[in-house]
């Protein structure tokens, strides 16, 4: 099987309203669909979702790099995923959102040669993945207000909460969601980068009080040590998580050397893809490290693919995979992928992604 034409286009949907975390404020959700053809009728698809301030990618400089894999595809061997990274990586340093794209395309091309959905060629065997749904920064009793409507009303059971700008506001946030949800919902906190080693100790011991299960990436990305000393400090029952650390399978061997996290956050965009995702949660099962899967501002299309990883490894206990659900009609509008009730989605047992969308 050849590769023999690659097509890119540019995905666009409205958010419902605009989105804050502790790092600024995103308000569109623009993505770049790839569809990869062959020689023998078969096509995959991937999507490729740049945020500057987290992969260094931008919807313009994604779609250069893309363009220049597109050329360089041509004729290459769709099932040599290994192969294919290698090519990526001779040719560019990082561009991680990019470089996923062609990773997915890839492996919904595998998936469909082998009659298999992407989590059994990942060796999964359970569809099943119980998903959180992601609170923005905004005044706690909007906040509040988020957590009612997902709980009480789309039948979640765990939510994620920005934090990260004020602590005094994230605990009064937390406290009115704490609240609203009962107790009985588990709660996880995504500082963003935005506290130092001492507000993220005192903020743990206030968040155990609350319920919290785990705090996410509490200070900048660079920041190993001030990661590893909050763990070692952390006297609480809340788990530590990297996020924005963890980029590559290099970053995941550093932090779990430190001993620098409970957890990672993989994200498709970060590492490149499921090639590197499914490395970095191996490399997390061995060093006694458990991972979640989360997402930026993503279609269903490689949010597919994260469930999909999510249901293929052992490491991997959590989901964050919910971009395509804060949409205009809480949905991105591409069907197929997985079915979902409240926080429980199912993938469906279609070879591939089973996506079908023609462009």
């Amino acid at each position: 099987m050849k590769i023999t034409d690659v097509k890119i286009e540019k995905f666009s949907a409205p958010l419902a309203e605009p989105f804050r975390v502790a790092f600024g404020v995103i308000e569109d959700s623009d993505s770049w669909n790839v569809k990869i053809m062959t020689d023998e009728g078969i096509y995959g698809l991937g999507s490729a979702a740049p945020l500057g301030f987290v992969t260094g990618e931008t919807m313009e400089t994604c779609y250069l790099v893309m363009k220049m894999f597109a050329q360089a595809f041509i004729g290459f061997d769709p099932m040599d995923i290994a192969g294919a990274h290698k090519l990526m990586d001779s040719m560019i340093h990082a561009n991680g959102s990019a470089k996923c794209a062609f990773d997915l395309a890839l492996y919904d091309i595998i998936g469909k040669k082998q009659g298999l959905p992407v989590y059994k060629v990942l060796g999964g065997t359970d569809p099943v993945v119980h998903n959180d749904i992601t609170i923005g920064i905004n005044p706690p009793e909007k906040m509040a207000a988020d957590a009612d409507k997902y709980v009480n009303q789309k039948g979640f059971k765990i939510l994620k909460v920005k934090t990260g700008i004020n602590l005094a506001d994230d605990i009064r946030a937390l406290q009115l969601i704490r609240k609203v949800s009962g107790p009985d919902v588990r709660i996880r906190i995504d500082a963003n980068q935005g506290y130092n080693v001492e507000t993220a100790l005192k903020a743990l011991t206030e968040f155990e009080k609350l319920g919290v299960d785990a705090a996410e990436q509490f200070l900048p990305w660079w920041d190993f040590e001030g990661m590893a000393e909050i763990k070692a400090r952390n006297t609480t029952s809340v788990k530590i998580m990297m996020d924005e650390s963890i980029h590559n399978i290099y970053d995941a061997r550093r932090a779990a050397k430190l001993n620098a996290a409970d957890y990672f956050n993989i994200k498709l965009m970060k590492c490149g893809g499921l090639y590197y995702g499914a490395q970095i949660a191996d490399i997390a099962e061995e060093n006694g490290v458990k991972c979640m899967v989360g997402c930026m501002q993503e279609n269903k299309i490689s949010i597919t693919a994260g469930v999909s990883l999510v249901a293929a490894k052992k490491a991997i206990v959590e989901a964050d995979c919910d971009s395509f659900m804060f949409y205009v009609g809480d949905d991105d509008g591409i069907a197929g992928g997985f079915d979902r009730a409240g926080g429980v989605f199912t993938l469906l047992d279609k070879p591939g992604l089973g996506i079908d969308l023609d462009f």
